[in-house]
C-alpha cells in the first residue's frame, strides 16, 4: 500500500521580463523594460512507503486555486495513493460549490507518483501513442508598445514562428473589444500566411456584443480560420448564443474552456454549444478528469483542443485520438512565456521548443518525466504550507 502520508504546497515568485499587468485582472501583454512577478505553486505528495509525486502549475495558480487545494489536501491524507478514481470521486463531490480547479494540481502529482511507482511514463500508462504532438504559436494579448501594436506586427510574428517551424498560429487580439480592428487582423494575418499556416483566432472573451462576434465570426471565414475561440462577454457560458452564432457562420467554434468538468461540457455538447471541446488537466479535474473529458468529446464524435502548455498536458494528448494540436501559450515577440524556471531536465515551453516537424514531444521518464528545482522552488518560496 502506498497511502499518503504529506501534501506540501510552496508558492514560488519569479521574474518575467518585457511583460506588464493590463488592467486590474490577470491579462498579460508585452511592455518593453517592464517585469512583473508572477507566482506559481509547486506540489509534493509524498507517501508512507518512500513514494513522492511532484507538480508545478503553469495556469490555475492564483489565490483562489490555492485555496481550493488547501480545502482538498486533508481530505487526501491516509488514503491509497493510486487510488485516483476513487480520490476524483470524493474530491470533485467535496469541491462541488467552487470552481474546482484547485482538484487538478494535486490529481495530477498523483499520476506524477503512480508513474514513478511503476517506473513508466504518464502517457504509457494512459496507452498514449503519439510521440510528437503537432504545436501552434499562441499569442499574448495585443499592446500599444511595440510589440504586437497592429496588425503588421502580428502577421510579421506569424512569420517568424514559421520560421522555427511552427505550422499552426493562434491570435489574441487586443483587449479593447474593437470589432473592426480585430476582423482587420485576421484578415492581414490570413492573407500573409494563411497559405502556410493553420490559423485559429481567440478573442479571450473580449468581444463586447453578439453582434461583434458576428462580424469578426464572418472575418474568420472569409479568412479560412481553423477555429473561433470564446469571442464574447458571457465568458464561454451560454450554449444557446453560440448555438445561434454556429447557425450564422461557417468556421467551427472552440468553447467550454470557461465550463469546468465532464457533465457541463457534456450539456454544452447536447444543446449544439461548440464544434470543439475544450480540456486542460489543470482546470479540469486533473488528468482523471482530463481523460474523462477527451473520451467524452470522442463518443460525439469530436475533437477535443488542450488548452495550454506543461508535461500533463503532453501526456494527456499523446493519449488522445481526437486532439489536433499542442498550445504553446503565450508567446509574443521578445518576451518569454510565463512557465516556471524550474526544470532541470531540459524540457521546454518556450517558442524555441518547436522541432523542424512542427511539434514537440512527449516526456518519456517515469511519471511525468520532468524533475524541478526544489532548490530554486525554495529560496523563491512566499508561502509554505505542509499538510501531514
Amino acid at each position: 500500500m502506498s497511502r499518503i502520508r504529506s501534501i506540501e504546497i510552496v508558492d514560488f515568485k519569479f521574474p518575467a521580463r518585457n511583460l506588464e499587468r493590463t488592467g486590474s485582472g490577470q491579462m498579460v501583454t508585452f511592455r518593453r523594460g517592464s517585469s512583473i512577478e508572477v507566482t506559481k505553486n509547486a506540489i509534493a505528495i509524498e507517501t508512507d512507503d518512500g513514494l513522492r509525486g511532484e507538480y508545478v502549475t503553469n495556469w490555475v495558480a492564483s489565490p483562489a486555486t490555492r485555496g481550493e487545494m488547501d480545502m482538498l489536501a486533508p481530505f487526501m491524507l491516509g488514503r491509497e495513493a493510486t487510488e485516483r478514481e476513487g480520490l476524483f470521486d470524493d474530491l470533485k463531490r467535496e469541491i462541488r460549490q467552487w470552481s474546482g480547479m484547485g482538484h487538478g494540481p494535486l490529481d495530477i502529482a498523483l499520476w506524477d507518483l503512480a508513474g514513478k511507482k511503476y517506473g513508466a511514463p504518464v502517457s504509457e500508462m494512459l496507452g498514449g501513442y503519439r510521440r510528437r504532438l503537432p504545436v501552434y504559436a499562441s499569442t499574448y494579448l495585443g499592446d500599444s508598445q511595440g510589440g504586437l501594436d497592429c496588425k503588421e506586427a502580428y502577421a510579421a510574428f506569424a512569420e517568424q514562428c514559421f520560421a522555427l517551424g511552427y505550422r499552426a498560429y493562434k491570435i489574441h487580439g487586443w483587449n479593447e473589444g474593437d470589432a473592426k480592428r480585430e476582423a482587420a487582423n485576421v484578415l492581414h494575418v490570413a492573407k500573409v500566411v494563411g497559405d502556410r499556416m493553420t490559423l485559429m483566432l481567440d478573442p479571450a472573451n473580449q468581444l463586447r456584443r453578439f453582434s461583434d462576434a458576428l462580424y469578426v465570426g464572418r472575418a474568420c471565414d472569409e479568412g479560412n480560420y481553423f477555429w473561433y475561440e470564446d469571442p464574447f462577454r458571457d465568458d464561454g457560458k451560454s450554449a444557446h448564443a453560440h448555438k445561434k452564432l454556429r447557425e450564422m457562420i461557417r468556421t467551427p467554434l472552440l468553447i467550454t474552456e470557461y465550463v469546468r468538468g465532464i457533465e457541463p461540457k457534456a450539456d454544452f455538447i447536447v444543446a449544439g454549444g461548440t464544434d470543439f471541446v475544450r480540456v486542460d488537466p489543470e482546470y479540469d479535474h486533473g488528468i482523471t478528469g482530463a481523460m474523462k473529458i477527451a473520451h467524452l468529446a470522442e463518443a460525439f464524435g469530436l475533437d477535443c483542443e488542450v488548452h495550454a502548455c506543461g508535461p500533463a498536458h503532453r501526456h494527456v494528448m499523446s493519449a488522445m485520438r481526437n486532439c489536433n494540436f499542442y498550445e504553446l501559450a503565450l508567446v509574443g515577440p521578445d518576451c518569454p512565456n510565463m512557465v516556471a524556471p524550474v526544470y532541470t531536465c531540459g524540457y521546454n515551453d518556450q517558442i524555441d521548443c518547436c522541432g523542424e516537424d512542427g511539434c514537440v514531444p512527449v516526456p518519456d521518464g517515469p511519471g511525468l518525466g520532468v524533475s524541478y528545482d526544489w532548490d530554486y522552488i525554495r529560496a523563491n518560496a512566499v508561502a509554505t504550507r505542509v499538510y501531514s
